[in-house]
């Protein structure tokens, strides 16, 4: 498949068939901010980086590209000599899902650990849970994978120990509507989960298609841990829409089957995915579906182009991994976060957050940990800005990407999928 790279800067205001910046959206409460200053205020000399990813849930799949790319990081700083001195210890613990409710214990066990940084978790839903136990406790929380806007919001919107490389769904839900509107989509369905997550993107994606002239034939939010029940599914192929969005999670390999049988199946009416469900669905895979049903289906994915040099070294950690959704990210924010110690001379969490944004822009360009470490050894005083594996970055006052590229996918008649386009955008 032709793979290019188009940029795009969404506007406040744009004509139909053009992409719009909606306001944020909405999303659960954040809840009360953290304190900024808690926990130690000077590090023990050894940059800890714990690893709240998935193992089990309902983003399992995302858990193993995740884990291979702060493995990788971590394997790459250390062979250019460490921070500080010493080599970066690596700690791992399972965000599970918000149904299972395991983060905040296995959290407590990374604290434990002395993480001064925890990258994770992958689920918006997932890091509310955990996000003020971890800033509280003077720890750097690094997300490579929420998207959702709540973490712009409110308490959470004025600078503290949160940080992410993944870019909110302001962009992906502007991506998303235009690609629906490039496709000549003009009445589109809407059937998404009831949380953080899928609530936000709805919005987005709604706000940008009715912008642009496109309607929204019906949008219906399902219980993230029963999924659609039948009068649900039932309402989507009675709006006799001309695509199908589907906000969603796991329960996809259940979701799709119903709609399916009600006639409103991918092979009968043109269905679009998100980053949350844009996983492999073909033989030996984790979850499948029968061959042919996802043919032709496109996805979302928030994330650059993870190119060969790339994979050929993640296999190095993890021979098998097969997806790479959001290892670049997290190798991204292993690596600044290790920049910003030595920035810092400190593996403080506190002291880490205060340099996390400089690291990322306004300086002088270098794109690995050893360029950007080479830079600052030489002057420690000296301005950097690490452009990574996952792009340029650019994090602003709320700890969230400026500047980011979302992925274009598109499934085969195995249901596998592969990039097709990477729109690049400010917000």
């Amino acid at each position: 498949m032709k793979r290019s790279t188009t940029t795009i800067r969404l506007a406040a205001v744009a004509a139909a068939g053009a992409l719009v910046l909606a306001a944020c959206g909405g999303g659960s409460d954040s809840g009360s901010s953290a304190k900024k200053d808690g926990g130690a205020t000077k590090g023990d000399g050894t940059l800890t980086i714990g690893q709240l990813l998935p193992q089990t849930g309902s983003l399992a799949f995302l858990g193993p590209p995740e884990f291979a790319g702060v493995d990788l990081a971590i394997k790459d700083i250390n062979a250019a000599g460490g921070v500080l001195g010493k080599d970066v210890v690596g700690v791992k613990g399972d965000s599970g899902d918000t149904d299972s409710g395991i983060a905040p214990a296995e959290a407590d066990k990374l604290l434990k650990a002395k993480s001064d940084v925890i990258v994770g978790a992958a689920s918006s839903g997932v890091s509310l849970t955990v996000i003020d136990k971890i800033m509280s406790a003077g720890t750097v929380e690094f997300s490579p994978a929420n998207t959702s806007t709540s973490f712009d919001e409110g308490d959470y919107s004025k600078p503290d120990l949160y940080f992410r490389t993944a870019p909110s769904d302001v962009l992906q839900g502007a991506v998303l509507a235009n690609l629906l509107i490039e496709d000549g989509r003009q009445n589109v369905a809407i059937l998404a989960r009831q949380d953080a997550y899928g609530e936000t993107l709805a919005k987005e994606v709604t706000k940008n298609l009715k912008a642009a002239g496109s309607k929204v034939a019906v949008s219906v939010l399902y219980s993230e841990k029963n999924g659609p029940g039948d009068s649900q599914i039932t309402q989507i192929a009675d709006a006799k829409a001309d695509a199908v969005l589907l906000i969603a999670f796991e329960e996809t390999t259940t979701v799709i089957p119903k709609l399916v049988q009600a006639g409103a199946g991918p092979q009968d009416v043109p269905t679009y995915f998100v980053d949350g469900n844009t996983a492999n669905y073909g033989k030996g895979d984790a979850a499948s579906l029968p061959d042919g049903t996802l043919k032709g289906t496109k996805g979302t994915i928030p994330g650059a182009k993870a190119g060969a040099d790339f994979k050929t070294r993640l296999a190095t950690v993890n021979p098998k991994l097969k997806d790479y959704a959001y290892s670049a990210e997290s190798y991204d924010a292993t690596v600044v976060s290790s920049l910003a110690a030595i920035a810092a001379g400190d593996d403080a969490g506190v002291a880490i957050a205060k340099e996390i944004p400089n690291i990322t822009k306004g300086g002088e360009k270098c794109d690995s940990f050893e360029k950007c470490a080479a830079l600052l050894k030489k002057d420690k005083s000296a301005d950097i800005d690490y452009d990574g594996v996952s792009g340029p970055i650019e994090l602003g006052k709320t700890g969230s990407p400026t500047a980011a590229s979302i992925g274009i996918y598109q499934y085969d008649g195995k249901n596998k999928i592969a990039p097709v386009d990477y729109i690049s955008g400010t917000i």
